[in-house]
């Protein structure tokens, strides 16, 4: 595991930003796995500035909220295509997102989940960390082996989504998310963290023991991780096992 610790927030966006386009300059038709939320957002504006060609790149989204209509502004179908799609110019027949308006969505789950190994599983799998160690919509107590399913979102969840709805009752309940297993087998992941309110979790997950009340500990296990975190998230993370932290502008390193 590598940590990238870096002075700001808009930092850790630049950096991952580097990091996918050298991959993507090595293997044009990479498929990457898109994470929406506040972390994730900075790395396709850094993204855009790179003098890459990313027209054949595929993308399939970590989750989409159930029940939200076609179009709905803040279903991640939206944010995927205002954020990602349309500012890094791909082919949105190439961008993927779970049909969370499907008549069957555990059906509509399976379905994500065989199309993400039919198009030879993904190259790179951006992340963020929720506030109680969820990745993607896992919410604490989900299988560490889960595969792409419905899922039923903490209210803690629901609460920290709600500045992006126009009341807290008008967050969905539930989710599809890719689970925990279909995640591991991302050949590369890429966590990005921001804010001393993400610090415990962050220490938590790197620094703990793997346990599925911490969803985000799974990462320990995979073969190729990189975290690129400001300074503040990074404040309470401790030397670990195989994990080799990296100065970045100044930064302090974790060490």
């Amino acid at each position: 595991m590598e940590i990238f610790v870096v002075p700001t927030a808009s930092a850790t966006g630049s950096v991952a930003a580097g990091i996918l386009a050298a991959v993507i300059r090595s293997k044009p038709d990479a498929v990457l796995g898109l994470a929406t939320g506040g972390s994730p957002l900075p790395i396709y504006r850094a993204l855009a500035d790179h003098t890459v060609d990313m027209s054949a790149v595929r993308g399939f989204a970590l989750d989409e909220y159930v029940g939200l209509p076609a179009g709905h502004p803040e279903s991640y179908a939206e944010v995927v295509r205002r954020e990602v799609t349309e500012r890094l110019h791909l082919d949105p027949a190439k961008v993927t997102v779970p049909d969370g308006s499907a008549a069957d969505p555990e059906r509509a789950a399976a379905d994500y989940d065989a199309a993400i190994a039919a198009a030879g599983g993904i190259d790179v799998q951006i992340l963020g960390i929720g506030h109680n160690g969820h990745l993607a919509f896992n919410e604490p107590g989900s299988a560490l082996d889960s595969r792409t399913r419905v899922e039923v979102l903490t209210e803690r969840t629901r609460e920290a989504n709600a500045r992006y709805f126009s009341a807290p009752s008008d967050v969905p309940a539930r989710c599809i998310t890719q689970g925990l297993g279909t995640i591991m087998e991302a050949r590369h992941l890429l966590l990005v963290v921001n804010g001393a309110d993400k610090a415990g979790i962050l220490a938590a997950a790197l620094n703990g023991p793997v346990t599925a009340e911490c969803p985000a500990s799974i990462l320990q296990r995979h073969p190729h991780v990189t975290v690129v975190a400001d300074e503040a998230a990074a404040s309470q993370l401790a030397p670990g096992s195989g994990q080799v932290a990296v100065r970045v502008a100044g930064a302090a390193a974790v060490a």
